[in-house]
């Protein structure tokens, strides 16, 4: 059980009405002469000490400055603490102090899976194998199934979740002075939803489809008709209503009976394509599609994965319940994000200040092994580099491009694709800007993600990631990230 769990919070305090949070700019960290994270700083110093000569800069996004003049021991370190929402597609990640209960946001940090992408990409490696194994190709045997998955074995698009957490919660213990962690583990009960109402006794074991098998419960479902145009006494096949190819799955509420010819008919097309003219029809199969439960499963099984890696690397790490997080949330009057979620993780009494702005990290991962493009059949059709930095730069560095004259003359900062031949697009907020690699200056190398900002509570999407990401507290020009 969940609240069994070492280090959950299981104490609710009694509920207070606290003033309205405070918004500030997020804080610039801080490394000493030596590269040790001292306490964070606020944008006004850090540009203080810049313009001094007492800094340098150590890293643009997230920014980080190194002092040059001072070490750990002559500086006063309190301490900060990490919250954490883990999610399937998001990850919240807020810097925080915490001061007998009273929190003070310092920086927060949207993590952006590529789940999805993974997922796809070993489908498409799968099919590609399955091909070969099913020609008539003497010299291409199919393999045993004799691989036995170890223990705590997780597949790749849930363990890139866990590790690109792992990543950044490691990487801010280097810019930061980490002492504790702070982590909602959530556990979804993914059969009580799907059958939508509590389950009790035997009927975890028993399952829903107890005593029947899966083709006949369908039938006596549908009333052995097709759920399509109600054909009666014809062959019937079992069809996805969400198609595999689109996400569907193959749980007994995405399926239902159909007549050959529609299922033909149908084929990969969404229902909502294929049934847009019988409006009547869509919405009562659609009253039986499943419930979204994808990213709950994604949640439960790397729930513990992630709280053991932490637990390794962290000499602190406590745990706390999602019921928690809400009613600090409702109870502080903070709307719901990523973000915010994790900066209300666990016991708090008040928030005296929440980031302004939030980093959206999107995992973009650092190119392909493949040295081709394919066309639709498998054949390829273009030949791609040996290598994939070209005049020292490589595609995903930040960089500043300082153009004399032509059409784009000016300064330009952003995130650089580049080509063999030297003349690279540099992409900004304004739009794409092409530069000879003479004109560019390297200011971060790419990291295998893509950087943006955008305001807390903003919603973001695939649209809205054209939002402005400043390099530092000093820069006046400022950096785009579009989506990949």
């Amino acid at each position: 059980m969940l609240g069994a769990s070492p280090g959950v919070e299981r104490v609710t305090p009694g509920s207070t009405a606290g003033e309205k949070v405070r918004e500030g700019h997020p804080a610039a960290f801080v490394l000493d002469k030596h590269g040790v994270a001292v306490q964070p700083t606020t944008p006004a110093r850090a540009r203080m000490l810049l313009k001094k000569g007492r800094a340098v800069v150590a890293r643009y996004t997230p920014f980080v400055i190194r002092l040059k003049d001072r070490t750990i021991g002559e500086s006063q370190v309190d301490g900060v603490e990490l919250g954490i929402d883990p999610g399937s597609r998001h990850t919240g990640i807020t810097v925080f102090t915490d001061k007998d209960g009273n929190r003070r946001g310092l920086y927060g940090i949207d993590l952006v899976h590529r789940g999805g992408s993974i997922r796809d990409k070993m489908s498409q490696r799968a099919a590609y194998r399955r091909g070969r194994r099913s020609r008539n190709l003497r010299y291409r045997a199919p393999r045993f199934s004799n691989r036995t998955k170890p223990r705590g074995w997780l597949a790749p698009s849930l363990r890139h979740r866990v590790e690109t957490t792992i990543t950044w919660t490691a990487r801010l213990a280097r810019w930061a002075p980490v002492q504790a962690v702070h982590i909602e583990r959530v556990a979804f009960d993914t059969h009580a939803i799907s059958a939508d109402r509590p389950l009790e006794g035997a009927e975890y074991q028993q399952g829903t489809l107890h005593g029947t098998e899966v083709r006949e419960y369908l039938l006596a479902k549908w009333g052995r008709a097709c759920a399509y145009c109600g054909a009666t006494g014809v062959p019937l096949n079992i069809d996805h209503i969400r198609p595999r190819s689109r996400g569907g799955s193959n749980r007994v509420s995405n399926l239902c009976t159909a007549c050959i010819p529609c299922n033909q008919a149908k084929g990969n097309r969404p229902v909502e394509d294929f049934l847009g003219q019988a409006p009547g029809q869509l919405s009562r199969i659609l009253a039986q599609a499943e419930a979204p439960l994808r990213d709950a499963a994604a949640v439960n099984a790397t729930r513990w994965a992630l709280w053991r890696a932490l637990h390794a690397a962290f000499p602190t790490v406590r745990t706390a319940s999602g019921g928690r997080t809400k009613w600090n949330r409702t109870r502080v009057g903070l709307p719901k994000t990523h973000t915010l979620d994790a900066l209300c993780v666990g016991h708090l009494n008040t928030i005296d200040r929440t980031p302004r702005t939030v980093l959206i990290a999107a995992a973009t991962g650092r190119g392909a092994y493949t040295r081709t493009r394919t066309d639709r059949y498998g054949f390829p059709r273009l030949r791609l580099p040996r290598t994939k930095r070209f005049f020292g730069f490589a595609t995903g560095d930040l960089v500043r491009a300082t153009v004399p004259t032509g059409r784009w003359a000016g300064t330009h900062t952003g995130r650089v694709a580049v080509r063999s031949s030297g003349s690279h697009t540099v992409t900004t907020p304004a739009g794409a800007v092409k530069a000879s690699h003479k004109n560019l200056a390297l200011l971060q190398r790419g990291d295998g993600y893509a950087y943006t900002t955008k305001p807390e509570g903003a919603v973001i999407n695939a649209a809205a990631r054209q939002v402005r990401a400043p390099l530092g507290p000093w820069m006046p020009v400022r950096a785009f990230v579009p989506p990949d």
